[in-house]
């Protein structure tokens, strides 16, 4: 028998259990630490997007998010990348404080601009790829997905925090400069 077993510490049941109990509880926790931090420390960019509002019975009202950031021009990468690869879309605020990709990169870039971490999804017509980002769905209260979802597209922004790795998780869906709806890292 090793000496873990003998220890009088891992006789016991309760011990054994709560050991158990402490790891689902770190695989649980750890998703959830990688938003918070993006949340706490990431820059705050603002997206463009079209809403849908579909509905689901198990998790209830949602809007689609289809921020214009998920089609990039590729450039040199049109053909270097594939479906699933990571890219990064570097992005730079607009006259109106819209943040557009102005570039796609198959690494994060070194200069110190600012860049959101995707997926390859697709090529599309031309030189573009679709590209996911995970900022795909914002959930609301019942009831309230049909209200954006009839808002002029043009009015609707999703205003997301991105950390220094890219990774991104969404902070508020606005109107007109008013916030509708503000999410919580939980």
């Amino acid at each position: 028998m090793t000496a873990a077993l003998r220890s009088p510490f891992m006789r016991s049941p309760f011990m054994k259990w709560g050991l158990v109990a402490l790891i689902q509880l770190a695989l649980v926790a750890l998703p959830l630490t990688e938003r918070l931090r993006v949340h706490a420390t990431g820059t705050e960019v603002t997206l463009a997007l079209a809403p849908i509002d579909p509905r689901d019975l198990l998790r209830g009202d949602y809007v689609i998010l289809n921020p214009q950031i998920n089609v990039v021009e590729a450039g040199d990468l049109a053909d270097s990348v594939y479906q699933d690869d990571p890219v990064w879309a570097v992005l730079e605020a607009d006259e109106e404080g819209i943040h557009r990709a102005v570039a796609l990169r198959d690494a994060a870039p070194e200069d110190g601009r600012l860049a959101i971490r995707g997926r390859v999804r697709g090529h599309r017509a031309g030189q573009s790829l679709a590209v996911d980002y995970g900022l795909d769905a914002f959930f609301v209260p019942e009831g309230q997905g049909l209200d954006i979802e009839r808002m002029p597209r043009d009015r609707v922004r999703l205003v997301v925090a991105v950390s220094a790795g890219g990774a991104a998780a969404p902070l508020r869906l606005m109107a007109d400069g008013k916030v509708l709806l503000q999410d919580s890292a939980f």
